[in-house]
């Protein structure tokens, strides 16, 4: 059996996938792939997703220069979300967040509203060639 088809893809031929800083374990960000983006991202060692807005392979870093670099690709016991452990390039601190945030989840739940906990590190005006997502 070809590896790719143990993952459960969706109705729509996706799959959720995690992007996790190795190292410090943050989580950065959460993105679709399809069978396409796996299988090259696999081939490469560079995240690879599938943009659903843009209906498209997008390539990491592809209009920002902020790439993964990916160590590890793991598969949930279900088979239904995949993990990468991947080195954020680009800037340093990497950034990972179409925000200019290290991390796409940068806002808290306190006291009945979402707060803000990361500073930009960058101005995604300065970042991108075109309008992110």
């Amino acid at each position: 059996m070809n590896w790719l088809d143990e993952v459960k893809w969706d109705a729509n031929g996706l799959v959720p996938v995690i992007a996790q800083e190795q190292g410090s374990n943050d989580v950065l960000m959460f993105a679709w792939m399809d069978r396409e983006a796996l299988a090259r991202t696999a081939e490469t060692g560079r995240a690879v997703y599938f943009s659903r807005s843009r209906a498209k392979l997008w390539f990491k870093g592809e209009e920002s220069g902020h790439v993964q670099t990916v160590h590890e690709i793991r598969i949930d016991c279900d088979n239904d979300v995949l993990l990468l452990k991947v080195t954020q390039t680009g800037h340093e601190p990497g950034i990972a967040c179409h925000t200019g945030r290290h991390s796409c989840f940068f806002s808290k739940y306190e006291n009945g509203r979402w707060v803000a906990t990361e500073p930009v590190l960058k101005d995604p005006a300065s970042i991108y060639t075109s309008s992110p997502r």
